[in-house]
This record gives C-alpha cells, sequence and structure tokens, in this order.
C-alpha cells in the first residue's frame, strides 16, 4: 500500500502491532482480509485528518465502537468526519469498531484491547448486558471515560448518554399514528432490531403506554431480534404475518424498512400509516416513495459534536458539559426532507 505516514501512526490508529501493519503495508502473506481492512481504514483516517492535524491543540484518541447496520454505522462516521475539521480546543482522532452484529462477547474483547493499548475516551454504541455494563466499569476505573450514543448502558460509570430522547421519540411516535388511524380497532406492528439495545426498548415502552391510552381498542405486535438486517428481518415477519388478518399502522424502531414492507407486501399487507426512524440512504428512498410516511429523526452532526466536546471537557481542554445530551426529536415528512450533500448526515 501507498502511504505517507510512519509505520508506528499507521499502528496506533488501526490498533495493531508494528510487525502486523509492515506485513500488510508489505503485502506478505498470512494477514487476514479483515487486518488488510483495518490497515486500509486507518490510512483513509489518516489521510482525512491531516488538515485537522496541523490546528495547534492536544491530540485526543476516542475509540468509536458501533455495533449496527453498515446503512447507520455509514451515517455515524459520515457525521464524524463533517464536524471534525471545524472542532476548537483539541485534536480529535478517531477510530472506528463497527460491525453490524457484535455479541457481548465480541463487544467485552474490543473494550478489554482498547483498554490494553490505551485511549482517550470510547464512544459506544451497544447492547445492554452484565458483561458489557462490567466491562463500561472497567474501563472508567482505567482512566477511560465511556460515552454512551444512541442507545445508554445503565448502572455504570460511563460519563454521559449522547443521542435522541428516546422516550419523547416513542411517544411522539404514538400521537402521530393514533392521530393517522381512523378505526377504533386494529393491530399495530413495532419493530426493533435486540431487545438490549436500551434505547429501542425506551422507545417502546413509551409508545405503547401513550398508544394503549389513546387507542385502546387497538393490539400491538412486537418483534425484535433481527438486528434491522434486511434478510433477517424478512424471515423473521414471514411466519408471524401469517397470523394477523391485516397490520394497520407499523413503528419501526430498529431498521430494516424495506424488508418490512417487502414482507408486509408480500402478504398483502397495506399499513395506514408507517413510523420509522433515522435519515439514512434507504430510509430517505422509502420516504420519497411513498412507503415511509414520517421519519423520527434526530442530528447525528450534534450529536457526535457534543460527544467530542464532552471528550475535551473530560480531558480539561474546554468547560464541562452536561451528564445526559438529549437530541431533539424531529418529525421529517416528503415535504421537509433535509437536503443532503455527500457529507450532510
Amino acid at each position: 500500500m501507498t502511504h505517507r505516514f510512519p509505520i508506528k501512526e499507521i499502528a496506533r490508529q488501526a490498533g495493531l502491532g508494528t510487525a502486523t501493519v509492515d506485513r500488510v503495508l508489505n503485502g506478505r502473506a498470512h494477514v487476514s482480509p479483515q487486518t488488510r481492512n483495518r490497515v486500509g481504514a486507518a490510512l483513509r483516517e489518516l489521510a482525512a485528518q491531516e488538515q485537522q492535524l496541523a490546528a495547534r491543540g492536544r491530540r485526543l484518541f476516542v475509540d468509536v465502537v458501533v455495533e449496527a447496520p453498515r446503512r447507520f454505522s455509514a451515517e455515524i462516521r459520515r457525521a464524524a468526519d463533517t464536524i471534525l475539521p471545524s472542532l476548537a480546543g483539541a485534536v480529535i482522532r478517531p477510530r472506528f469498531f463497527m460491525q453490524e452484529v457484535m455479541t457481548e462477547t465480541d463487544v467485552v474483547a474490543c473494550l478489554a484491547r482498547i483498554q490494553k493499548r490505551g485511549s482517550q475516551a470510547v464512544c459506544l454504541k451497544a447492547r445492554d448486558t452484565a458483561p458489557v455494563r462490567d466491562m463500561v466499569n472497567r474501563l472508567g476505573a482505567a482512566g477511560i471515560p465511556v460515552f454512551t450514543l444512541v442507545t445508554d448502558i445503565t448502572g455504570t460509570d460511563r460519563q454521559a448518554y449522547i443521542g435522541l430522547d428516546n422516550t419523547n421519540a416513542g411517544r411522539t411516535a404514538a400521537y402521530l399514528l393514533a392521530r393517522g388511524l381512523p378505526g377504533s380497532q386494529g393491530t399495530v406492528l413495532t419493530s426493533r432490531s435486540q431487545e438490549s439495545f436500551l434505547g429501542e426498548t425506551e422507545r417502546y415502552k413509551a409508545f405503547r403506554a401513550l398508544f394503549g391510552q389513546l387507542k385502546p381498542g387497538h393490539d400491538i405486535v412486537d418483534v425484535s431480534g433481527a438486528g434491522g438486517l434486511s434478510g433477517d428481518t424478512e424471515r423473521q415477519l414471514a411466519g408471524l404475518l401469517q397470523g394477523i388478518d391485516r397490520v394497520s399502522a407499523v413503528y419501526s424502531m430498529g431498521g430494516g424498512n424495506a424488508a418490512i414492507r417487502k414482507a408486509l407486501a408480500d402478504h398483502g399487507q397495506a399499513p395506514t400509516v408507517y413510523i420509522a426512524h433515522d435519515l439514512d440512504a434507504e430510509n430517505r428512498r422509502l420516504l420519497d416513495d411513498g412507503a415511509i410516511d414520517f421519519i423520527l429523526h434526530h442530528d447525528l452532526e450534534a450529536d457526535m459534536r457534543a460527544l467530542f466536546g464532552a471528550v475535551a471537557s473530560y480531558h480539561r481542554l474546554t468547560p464541562a458539559t452536561a451528564t445526559r445530551l438529549l437530541s431533539d426529536v424531529q418529525v421529517i415528512t416528503p415535504h421537509n426532507l433535509p437536503a443532503r450533500s455527500d457529507r450532510a448526515s
């Protein structure tokens, strides 16, 4: 690989040893495709950060660990890349580790590697399970602050939760569905990627509580566990929909909306109202095509700016920040869809 960075710098960015990086750069054998990809990603990240590194300020490495479908991980990376050049007070160097599916064992192993090599902060989007909570506390005890993104990890020493106010999002979805459904009876399908993602659970509980008050004659059928992945989501719904006469509405909290719409169409289902989350490329297309009626959106660029500001504040490079940094819920329709450039989230 052609590069202009010292091997030690590439190794630090990639989280690998210098000998491993040297083997990749020189095209030697016995290197896994995943390792080659990590080195390639590190080179791209270093190149993108060169302009920022020219600015004065302390350099802070932030490890961004995310379990999410690629479409959402791409939005997080894009948001970070967009706001990094405008930050003041510190030079933030993000290192991304993103997978579509990460078991709690995967997350713990990743965080243990970060603890071993060192970091100035961790940004974490992961399931709220006991082993993950324990690892978050271990990082905190080692002097590595953890900031949760989009979905929180409860009962830990994490520094702050940054992202959508999930309770208000669930209530907003309940209100919109209740106003959009004309009948007094029906079935609402709710979909979550994983029950152990606390953010989606908060949305679901708030939705169920308010919708039950507004539309007591409607049944709620909830599905979860497909990770927002298209194939898994479609297979999961195939059996479920056979037992439902009519789906009146859908509230999708975890993604995979093209797969949900296909499964519904395959079973002759055409819900009156469809609400989803996040302005990724797939959802934009579905909204534009009329397959989604409303998208509950929050500004990921604002989230990443808040995250990096909180990291700088933790290291006393900027004034202190709040411990809970919530994004407002924005209701998006085809008529107020924000314009998007290659770098906008």
